[in-house]
């Protein structure tokens, strides 16, 4: 057995109804919160109101800030300035990654003074968050990206044209509050690209180099509990069985990931996100299939019986009972014979038609951007978690392949 460490929030409060128990989770965090959102604004009687009602039913005072788009270190410093003219003493965020990764990161900054870019990796200074963040909750109201659970903010700096995080074991919330109900009025192009998000954290943490005893089967966990929910919750968005899932595999995303690193698809994901206007999910998604096929190819050249080969194929037959029959041929891995990825490679491609998650090229990314985008992404954090390190021409291939 390999010697790890593991890392996750105090406090996980999971289940129908649970977002009633706000108040009480809150009380003893301070005197005035900060509510950074997304989507419904204050009086629309969605997750945030029925946060609202239960802090105010605690008698805690809070102020509001929508947070818009993907946070951006001017984002941050914007909700800080924020929190500081109400003397708000303790955060609460509800929504998708983006509330989430923006409170986070505003509670940092909070007691730890200075801007967002000074503490920034790859792009800032990479100061070290030295004292605790204020305190927190995070309250999700997507599937996806498991920041509820994670150390790290994901914050873009539209100077650099790159995404980075601001990364510490302090900036972990003092509790996730997940109630699978609260995603029930989410878009279908969001349930599907949020899922496919979380998915394909589960499955490059399970893959991961960094993976070990315990993010293993919690990330393979994780993982099957969205492959059987995810299309139950894109047809249909009230299906409160099939948002539980998702909710249970999006929050095992985040604690996988958080201690066993992720892989390329992610790699990608930083410097795409910050270059081109498309949502997290949909990179994630498009980038999938060929990540899979480009790791098989590199790993059967290495060797044919290669561990991680068991992981896909654990995956790949329980995802491949669920496929319709005659759906599509798995990508090729050219010069190899067949191999244990392809039922999850033609399961994942197939759900990223389904789900009809759309191609790069509709966002503005071409040919001509792949070199750089290949040169930016080998500069991830993300990318050295990958199985197997790929070359150049295959992480251009893999990008070709998602246009």
């Amino acid at each position: 057995m390999t010697s790890f460490e593991f890392t996750s929030v105090p406090k996980i409060v999971f289940g129908r109804g649970k977002i009633t128990q706000l108040g009480d989770l809150a009380r003893p965090l301070g005197s005035r919160a900060l509510m950074i959102h997304n989507g419904d604004d204050p009086g629309r009687s969605g997750p945030v109101d029925r946060a609202a009602d239960s802090l105010r039913a605690a008698n805690i005072p809070v102020t509001f800030h929508r947070q818009r788009g993907e946070p951006t270190t001017t984002d941050i410093d914007a909700a800080l300035a924020i929190a500081r003219a109400h003397q708000c003493d303790f955060l609460i965020a509800v929504g998708g990654g983006s509330a989430i990764d923006a409170a986070k990161a505003t509670a940092g900054l909070l007691t730890n003074g200075g801007a967002a870019l000074d503490y920034m990796e790859v792009t800032g200074q990479g100061r070290k968050i030295t004292t605790p963040a204020a305190p927190w909750i995070a309250i999700p109201t997507t599937a996806g990206t498991g920041a509820e659970v994670t150390r790290n903010a994901v914050i873009g700096s539209p100077e650099d044209k790159f995404k980075a995080s601001i990364r510490s074991e302090h900036l972990l919330a003092r509790a996730a509050l997940i109630g699978p109900e609260l995603g029930i009025n989410a878009p279908a192009d969001v349930t599907a690209a949020s899922g496919m998000d979380a998915l394909c954290q589960c499955i490059e943490s399970f893959t991961s180099i960094g993976a070990n005893e315990l993010t293993e089967p919690i990330a393979e966990h994780g993982a099957l509990s969205v492959i059987k929910t995810i299309r139950r919750a894109y047809a249909n968005g009230s299906d409160v069985d099939a948002r539980e899932g998702m909710a249970l595999g999006a929050l095992c995303s985040g604690i996988a990931l958080s201690n066993a690193g992720l892989g390329a698809v992610h790699g990608f994901a930083a410097p795409i996100g910050a270059n081109f206007p498309i949502p997290h999910g949909v990179v994630c998604a498009r980038l999938l299939p060929g990540v899979i096929a480009a790791n098989a190819a590199a790993l059967c050249a290495e060797s044919p019986e290669h561990p991680t080969f068991m992981k896909y194929e654990a995956l790949g037959v329980y995802a491949s009972a669920l496929r319709l029959p005659e759906r599509s041929e798995p990508l090729p891995v050219h010069g190899y014979p067949p191999h244990p990825a392809e039922k999850l490679i033609a399961y994942v491609t197939d759900l990223v038609r389904d789900l009809a998650i759309p191609p790069l090229s509709q966002f503005g990314l071409r040919e001509e951007h792949i070199p750089s985008m290949v040169s930016l992404a080998k500069k991830s954090s993300s990318m050295r978690y990958n199985p197997v390190v790929l070359a150049d021409d295959a992480l251009s291939n893999i990008l070709r392949s998602a246009l």
